[in-house]
């Protein structure tokens, strides 16, 4: 994780996917490789986040009982 990166789990999904987007936007606007360097470090750790938050819905959804009832299988 980034040092400058707070606790993610305090921010919404969609305002997690929304810090994506417009750091993937300054990434590619900026020449500068150092700052580029930075950059890629905090979008790792968001899409990380991300990714791990949609394990976790996929995961509770694949365990969710309450499916079964949904097909009956004679």
């Amino acid at each position: 994780m980034h040092p400058l990166v707070g606790s993610l789990s305090e921010l919404k999904t969609s305002e997690l996917e929304v810090k994506i987007t417009d750091l993937t936007k300054k990434y590619f606007m900026t020449g500068n490789m150092d700052a580029r360097q930075q950059i890629s470090m905090v979008l790792d750790s968001y899409k990380t986040e991300l990714n791990r938050r949609h394990e976790q819905a996929l995961a509770k959804v694949m365990s969710d009982k309450s499916l079964d009832k949904l097909v009956k299988v004679n």
